[in-house]
């Protein structure tokens, strides 16, 4: 074995060296780049086969990413003494050697995913006394006693999915005490052993990820007595029976238990009622079953799922849920997105009283009826977006009972049209989505006006009536409020408008709204504002005249037609203020030249400014208005005239003085 990597590594020296002439790349015109100071900088794909001198020794944060540098040796990191985290995905290494990172004591993260590595030396994770996080995804592994990991036992996670494994089994000499996550998937795992798991029960509430592995055997109580935060064994029961690896686990006792499968090979994994049986040996708070097909449901199917606090049944085929989880169920979050209920009503909901979580997303044309949601008293959370939903009388029938909702998502769904109180029982409201849902509202109606509580109020794309201005009312705490894609009359926000109702708002989106104008002092009585977006409209002129307060707010005018901004509009931005005008038809000729003054003074006002450019004279466009000096101090014409005439003027004066001391002489 020892011989043949030898060879290996010979055989690809050899090709190296002949290709170096085009790795040997030049880096010129790119530098790495600075993200915090001096302690964070990226240099990631700049073609580089070295460690550049120009990095500051105080770095502790590298992306060194998809460059090239082959080999790491003792002295490839040894000026940057205070590395903590270090990213090398994809450099084309092969050869750790020894003290690989002896002179890194304080490195936290090593990243070295798809790297072909072919050798480690024995000291190579010698220096890092505290290596916490170590990633080797996708790096040709087939066997963990090539890596050395005897001083590795401070590792937190590590990472080792998409390689050749076979065993989970960690060398001998690993302790693991403080592993929290161990990630084999979409390895080459087909069995799993007592002794392969009896190093992990050093561990407590860690994380082992084994999706993707065809397991075909696992010994029985292999994993009795051991705690685990999550056993996710997704996707592993695509040849053998998902009650293999139930009985394999006997025992166990997990917070999550993930037992289902990949979307694309859901139709061929099915669930008899009697496959779940050996989950009444297993204890777990959190079960997830998706993409798993359900065939001859009935009420002894979930018999064994008394106990759970969470149910993922996501993509399970599901039409119908029979009562197979009795009233004292403890369960509180149920998942059922991706199934084919016709109507709520199907879900026998009165099942789950104790319900705080419910998601109900992507299910075609489903029909909510009137009171489906009355026992559920306790929910908080409800999720319908995408699922076909349409109401005539939208909607306190269909969520009759629910008084202690607090976040509905209807976005994504049919026409509802409201007919008066939207809302009635559902008053402890906190953020409501309509986005992409047609919501229409008779004029003058009051639809929100029981909703003191509500937070956040998401109408994007949703036709909402603009020009109606009761729209908002009784939104007092209302902090977050979309209108993005909702039409104005005339394109205009006029000084009195439906925002007034809402003075707590600090958060206001109209992107995309075409408009075309907005009134001075229109959003004045929002003096809580401190984040505008007003990108993607069809405004000609940046006024801040409609602000209540500049000391303290982001207003982005992105992608709209401004080509001259007044310096009197840009004079009261100050303190934490910033404004993004990328992307507007700027103009860069002294009839701007107030504006672009004072952008150099105040370049920190500034967002986007690498996309904010002239479009205007021709000869400046798609210069950065940065990167812009200009001199309009007298017009050019009259400076041309002065350097011309002058000396014409000066000559003639000498002339007539020559002329006429000449004359006065002559006369003597």
């Amino acid at each position: 074995m020892a011989l043949r990597k030898c060879f290996l590594a010979l055989a690809l020296t050899a090709h190296l060296s002949c290709e170096g002439s085009s790795l040997q790349v030049s880096a010129a015109g790119k530098t790495c780049v600075k993200v915090i100071g001096d302690e964070s900088y990226t240099c990631c794909d700049l073609g580089l086969n070295e460690i550049p001198e120009s990095l500051p020794s105080s770095l502790k944060i590298l992306d060194f990413s998809f460059n090239a540098i082959f080999a790491i040796y003792q002295s490839t990191f040894s000026r940057l003494r205070s590395l903590r985290h270090l990213d090398l995905t994809r450099c084309l290494i092969s050869w750790l050697y020894e003290g690989a990172f002896a002179s890194n004591p304080d490195l936290d993260t090593l990243v070295l995913i798809g790297n072909p590595l072919m050798y480690v030396a024995d000291t190579a994770f010698d220096g890092p006394v505290s290596l916490k996080h170590l990633f080797l995804t996708q790096t040709g592994l087939s066997d963990l006693t090539y890596i050395p990991m005897q001083n590795l036992n401070s590792l937190e996670t590590l990472h080792l999915g998409n390689n050749y494994l076979t065993s989970i089994k960690l060398p001998t000499g690993f302790l693991g005490k403080r592993l929290k996550y161990l990630d084999f998937q979409l390895n080459n795992i087909h069995s799993i052993s007592a002794t392969d798991v009896e190093n992990l029960k050093q561990a407590t509430n860690i994380s082992l990820i084994l999706k993707g592995n065809y397991i075909k055997y696992i010994e029985p109580r292999s994993f009795n007595l051991s705690v685990f935060y999550t056993l996710d064994f997704a996707g592993c029961a695509s040849s053998v029976e998902i009650s293999v690896i139930l009985v394999g686990l006997m025992g166990v006792n997990a917070h999550i238990l993930r037992i289902g499968t990949f979307q694309d090979v859901a139709d061929n994994i099915g669930i008899a009622p009697h496959m779940l049986q050996a989950i009444c040996n297993i204890t777990t708070a959190e079960v997830n079953l998706q993409n798993m097909h359900f065939s001859g449901l009935s009420s002894s199917t979930f018999q064994c799922l008394t106990k759970i606090q969470k149910l993922d049944l996501t993509n399970t085929g599901l039409s119908d849920l029979p009562s197979g989880i009795s009233n004292n169920s403890l369960l509180t979050d149920l998942i059922l997105n991706e199934n084919s209920f016709e109507h709520a009503c199907d879900i026998k909901l009165a099942s789950f009283p104790f319900l705080t979580r419910l998601s109900l997303k992507r299910t075609e044309a489903l029909q909510l009826g009137s009171g489906c949601f009355k026992d559920l008293a306790k929910l908080q959370y409800l999720d319908l977006s995408i699922s076909g939903i349409g109401s005539s009388d939208c909607c306190s029938a269909q969520f009759q009972g629910l008084v202690s909702l607090k976040y509905l998502n209807l976005s994504y769904n049919d026409m509802h049209t409201v007919q008066d109180l939207a809302f009635q029982d559902n008053i402890h409201l906190e953020l409501l989505d309509f986005t992409h849902t047609h919501l229409k509202v008779n004029a003058s109606q009051k639809p929100f006006r029981n909703l003191q509580h509500l937070r956040m109020l998401n109408l994007s794309s949703s036709h909402a009536d603009t020009s109606n201005r009761d729209l908002l009312t009784g939104l007092k705490s209302l902090v977050i409020l979309n209108l993005k894609g909702n039409a104005f009359s005339s394109g205009i926000i006029h000084s009195s408008n439906l925002l007034q109702q809402v003075p707590n708002l600090e958060v206001l989106i109209l992107s995309e709204c075409e408009l075309i104008a907005i009134d001075n002092e229109a959003f004045h009585n929002l003096t809580k504002l401190k984040y505008v977006l007003l990108n993607r409209n069809k405004l000609t002129m940046f006024s801040t005249n409609a602000f209540y307060d500049l000391r303290q707010i982001v207003l982005n005018f992105a992608e709209n037609h401004i080509k001259i901004i007044p310096q009197k509009m840009v004079n009261g931005i100050s303190g934490l203020s910033i404004i993004d005008l990328s992307y507007n038809p700027l103009d860069c000729s002294c009839d701007n030249i107030e504006f672009l003054t004072w952008l150099h003074k105040n370049m920190d006002k500034m967002e986007n400014l690498e996309e904010t450019s002239c479009s205007t004279p021709n000869a400046l466009a798609g210069t950065r208005l940065d990167m812009v000096m200009l001199s309009c101090g007298v017009p050019v014409v009259v400076i041309v005239l002065i350097v011309v005439l002058l000396p014409l003027l000066i000559a003639a004066s000498a002339f007539m003085i020559l002329y006429c001391l000449k004359r006065r002489y002559h006369s003597i």
